[in-house]
């Protein structure tokens, strides 16, 4: 069945995740996008070739650059956040330096803050660095700040929606305002929140970077990256798609797009049940007295509480941080879980645990980690989907633990 912009238009998102016409019919009628697992593809003749090879036409040519069934996974993202393009990446990481290589040149900057994921920082001092691109990192919360930095040789204004592990949430419009006036395009890492949500075009985003291993893969199934590209700024699409496709070799594999596919038709489900969860357990935890800091955006005390339901809507994701006593402490209640799992990653359908200092920002220095405010006292936390009840006294009784 085909489905015209104009039913699609009156759909929902719960809805719109399980309606996605085919590039072209199924010769069976399947009713999931079968996974085209082949390196090729043969063409009927030397004019359809050199078409689709010198991009004339959009139709696959060879799996590193497009496949069929990656190409679904991506229309269906284009058609749940309305983004003008929509590029498949086998991780979020990939999804990052792939933007950002298409936007960030010699010579040139990026505006960012020491508040990001530890690759991300790793990516952005030490790859691009090395490559002659320098990166400004300062309070993204201050206005003022952010206009002194962006100038003529400024890329992009980078940044997580909500920073991992710290939990700060920036005002994207501010930051929109202050890079389109100097012609900047904001890049956002919007991982944390479903992009189902919230609409990132609205709130000033040229380009969203996801890494849909998390909320997007239904439970951790598979890796994966989504850059998310309103078209606001050309030169994104026009060198991901025709330049670093073919020479970086990032793109997603079949089998993984089709299970991200399968996982987008269930995200809305997941989600409330991931959000509700994580919300309850914060304010639980608030009353635990060992525990010295629940850090979670949906509390109502919490200081960007207003700015991220303003930005995002009424749920606040499903990660939250929490601080104990000390180091000692706080590797002890790892030590000590048995409900929730000691791994990482974020929105797994099961919970899980992990010491941010001692592990993603281990190789940093205690300076460089102070720096950041990564604390040795933090547990981040992702919440899954189990009862909240066995949840919360598992994390009781680990914080208890001698």
């Amino acid at each position: 069945m085909e489905y015209t912009d104009q039913h699609l238009d009156e759909l929902q998102c719960a809805t719109l995740a399980t309606l996605t016409n085919y590039q072209k019919p199924d010769a069976y009628g399947a009713l999931s996008m079968p996974v085209y697992h082949c390196a090729s593809y043969e063409f009927a003749t030397a004019k359809e070739m050199s078409d689709v090879f010198c991009g004339r036409v959009l139709d696959p040519e060879y799996s590193r650059v497009m496949n069929p069934t990656v190409t679904f996974f991506e229309n269906r993202v284009k058609l749940l956040t309305g983004a003008a393009n929509v590029f498949a990446f086998n991780c979020g990481m990939a999804a990052i330096s792939n933007v950002l290589f298409a936007l960030a040149s010699q010579g040139k900057n990026i505006v960012t803050s020491s508040h990001l994921f530890g690759n991300t920082v790793s990516f952005l001092r030490n790859t691009l660095g090395n490559l002659g691109v320098e990166t400004r990192e300062i309070n993204l919360l201050d206005r003022e700040a952010v206009e002194n930095a962006v100038d003529e040789n400024t890329c992009a204004v980078f940044l997580e929606i909500i920073t991992n592990p710290q939990m700060e949430v920036a005002d994207l419009s501010m930051l929109a305002e202050v890079a389109h006036a100097k012609n900047v395009p904001l890049v956002a890492d919007t991982t944390l929140i479903p992009f189902t949500q919230f609409d990132g075009k609205a709130l000033g985003i040229d380009a969203q970077v996801v890494s849909s291993t998390k909320y997007i893969s239904g439970g951790a199934t598979s890796l994966g990256g989504l850059v998310i590209d309103y078209g606001t700024f050309p030169v994104i699409n026009r060198r991901i798609r025709y330049e670093l496709l073919f020479n970086l070799g990032g793109y997603m594999t079949p089998h993984a797009a089709y299970m991200q596919t399968v996982g987008l038709e269930t995200l809305e489900a997941r989600y409330k049940v991931h959000a509700s969860n994580a919300l309850e357990l914060a304010k639980r935890l608030q009353n635990v007295p060992e525990i010295k800091r629940v850090n979670y955006t949906g509390l109502p005390d919490n200081p960007f509480h207003e700015i991220a339901r303003k930005q995002f809507g009424e749920t606040s994701g499903a990660m939250l941080t929490i601080d104990l006593e000390d180091k000692a402490s706080a590797l002890n209640f790892i030590n000590n879980l048995k409900v929730v799992h000691r791994a990482s990653n974020l929105f797994d359908n099961r919970s899980l645990a992990i010491h941010p200092a001692s592990t993603i920002f281990g190789p940093f220095s205690g300076s460089q980690r102070r720096a950041m405010d990564v604390l040795d006292t933090t547990i981040r936390l992702s919440i899954g989907l189990e009862n909240i009840d066995d949840i919360f006294n598992d994390i009781v009784q680990a914080v208890r633990a001698k």
